[in-house]
């Protein structure tokens, strides 16, 4: 004998489908599973058999991905700003050496190449708060550092020999003529001092100097070095 009806409770035969009292059927039918919520969304929503028109779904769900990601790219500013922010993140910086550099006034032995030479014991030397460096650089390139080392050389004891600059501006020129302004705060220590970026398209840096520490009559802001890092 097969299991007894689930309705009435009548033995039945095990080779009957109903139920030979009251006709009920004895095999019960699996219940589906319900559908995850992003199923019940078009155009999901319809249940797959056999495979049938699975790869339509998944060309539509490929080309509205894309479609997003193309738009938040181009369309969306804080988009793009992240997509850059990564691949910073993800490649390897490497160092570029200015093309030219001036300076709106220097001390005498203590011109604006010095401050660009690789060489931490030789430094530019500004007159007084105000004067600033232009860097110009001979192809556009993605600035993602800017590394800066102040005084007269990262040796603790000549450090301070001349006074430090402890603020300072940034104006970042690109390719099409637009310009990013960052003003950045130095520690008065020796060593290098990174300060991130993350600008493309750059062809030009001017780094004014806006204020500075151990300052006094016969003294000048000594600026040892500063160095650019571009992304691979």
């Amino acid at each position: 004998m097969g299991p007894p009806c689930p309705q009435c409770g009548t033995p039945n035969a095990s080779d009957r489908r109903f139920c030979r009292r009251c006709a009920t059927p004895l095999r019960a039918t699996a219940t589906a599973a319900p559908l995850p919520w992003w199923r019940t969304v078009w155009p999901f929503r319809r249940r797959v058999r056999s495979g049938s028109g699975q790869w339509v779904r998944r060309s539509v769900i490929a080309v509205v991905v894309l479609g997003l990601l193309v738009g938040g790219y181009f369309l969306i500013p804080a988009g793009r700003w992240l997509y850059e922010d990564v691949r910073d993140k993800l490649s390897k910086a490497t160092h570029i050496t200015p093309a030219s550099v001036e300076a709106t006034a220097s001390v005498p032995k203590h011109g604006p190449t010095l401050a660009t030479d690789g060489l931490t014991n030789t430094y530019w030397g500004a007159p007084a708060v105000g004067d600033s460096l232009s860097f110009t650089f001979r192809s556009p390139f993605r600035l993602v550092d800017v590394v800066v080392h102040t005084g007269v050389s990262k040796k603790a004891e000549t450090h301070r020999n001349q006074a430090r600059p402890i603020r300072a501006d940034l104006l970042i020129t690109a390719s099409d003529g637009t310009t990013r302004a960052k003003t950045i705060t130095l520690a008065d220590k020796p060593g290098p001092q990174t300060i991130q970026t993350g600008y493309s398209d750059v062809v030009s840096v001017q780094l004014t100097l806006r204020d500075a520490t151990g300052l006094t009559e016969g003294r000048h802001i000594a600026l040892a070095e500063v160095e650019f890092f571009r992304r691979s």
